[in-house]
């Protein structure tokens, strides 16, 4: 019997109204963010998540929005969590409107897949599968499940991060997210879920027993032949706790704890992981302002910053966490603090729409200099799409608009 369709996945709209209204939709793209079309200021009242993907829709077509790529499926996913509250029919049509760049009416897609990254965005063409029914969704999303079976692990099992030779052998934190919420998503939506929550818990108590440490927070990559310039000699381990690797790990491992079953025989293992990261989470929050630093554990060394993305991820993950009973439950105060503090990088432009801000770009594993020194971008995809998923969270969870 298929297991019901957990509140992540699944509007409960119609299809057929759905087919409808994909058409009517697109003309609506340019649309900017409604709390804020008289320029007024923003209110306790202003839907942040609403104005956000309103004032992204007005800056960018889907046409322009960006290629294939995790952060672009990192935000649409945030988007389509906006439309399952909203039900604005325009937000489901821009997400399809992206995909159907990729995916043809024959299911084809020009991907290879030969790294994690490029796998993350397999959840938008899960979601559509299941808001239209339409089989060439089902058709790209299976080729990067059939792409597993010949993808490169190391001897334990582990994905690579990717297939070329300068990241073979090695696991990043980031990639727990690129690979295993799609993996059960897609099971849940195909019947496949024997496979796919098998090697989801088995992916993530990988990488964690792999890259977590005895203050409860994980390193951001591991080599497992121990030959990267950044790799410890002895341990295989990067030197630092960058924040947003963390990040993808603690919501990729939420995410996983609420689609797997209660009898999964790897969940007391995943249990454990989360926990102690919540504990060292908790001891590194920057008190001041309620979220983390670029590199985790240093926040009072020179040039250090706190980090909008993953403050928003760390936040997500918490409140979730407390919320299905996967930790303590006074985390959710840990939770809040980060969600106040995150709120306060949102703000409204001159030009009525909104601006998050330092967000860290893309970034490679390196050194604490390497991380402290990256571009501190505005309205930077990582940041958008995480914050859609926690302040979505939130106003699940405590019943307002925020």
């Amino acid at each position: 019997m298929r297991r019901p369709r957990k509140r992540i996945l699944g509007s409960g709209r119609p299809l057929v109204a759905l087919t409808a209204v994909f058409c009517a939709a697109l003309t609506a793209f340019t649309v900017p963010a409604s709390a804020v079309r008289h320029g007024r200021a923003a209110t306790a009242a202003t839907d942040w998540s609403v104005a956000v993907v309103d004032s992204t829709i007005a800056r960018d077509t889907p046409s322009k929005i960006g290629g294939w790529s995790y952060p672009v499926g990192l935000y649409l996913y945030g988007q389509y969590l906006v439309y399952q509250r909203t039900h604005d029919a325009k937000y489901l049509s821009y997400i399809k409107s992206w995909a159907d760049r990729f995916v043809d009416s024959k299911g084809n897609i020009d991907q290879s897949f030969d790294n994690l990254d490029s796998m993350q965005a397999g959840r938008i063409l899960v979601l559509l599968h299941h808001e239209t029914g339409q089989a060439r969704y089902r058709t790209a999303a299976a080729k990067i499940r059939n792409r597993l079976k010949t993808y490169p692990r190391n001897s334990d099992g582990a994905f690579w991060h990717g297939t070329s030779s300068s990241r073979a052998h090695q696991l990043w934190a980031d990639g727990a997210y690129m690979v295993n919420p799609f993996l059960v998503e897609y099971g849940e939506e195909f019947g496949d879920t024997a496979y796919t929550d098998d090697e989801a818990t088995k992916q993530l108590v990988a990488y964690g027993t792999h890259l977590q440490v005895s203050n409860g927070l994980l390193r951001h990559a591991y080599d497992d032949s121990k030959k990267a310039s950044w790799a410890d000699s002895k341990t295989g381990l990067a030197p630092e706790h960058w924040c947003r690797a963390i990040g993808w790990y603690a919501m990729a491992t939420v995410n996983v704890l609420d689609a797997v079953p209660a009898t999964n025989a790897r969940r007391p293992q995943l249990l454990t992981i989360l926990r102690d990261l919540a504990a060292g989470l908790e001891r590194y929050q920057d008190s001041a302002t309620g979220r983390w630093f670029q590199v985790v554990d240093k926040g009072t060394q020179s040039g250090d910053w706190t980090e909008t993305s993953c403050s928003s991820m760390f936040a997500f993950a918490l409140s979730r966490a407390v919320e299905q009973g996967y930790v303590d439950a006074h985390y959710k105060a840990v939770a809040d603090r980060a969600y106040q503090g995150v709120l306060k990088k949102i703000s409204l432009g001159s030009d009525g729409r909104t601006n998050l801000t330092d967000i860290s770009v893309g970034t490679n594993v390196g050194s604490y200099s390497y991380y402290v020194g990256r571009t501190r971008a505005t309205n930077d995809f990582h940041g958008l799409g995480a914050f859609l998923i926690m302040n979505e969270q939130f106003i699940h969870t405590e019943g307002t608009t925020r």
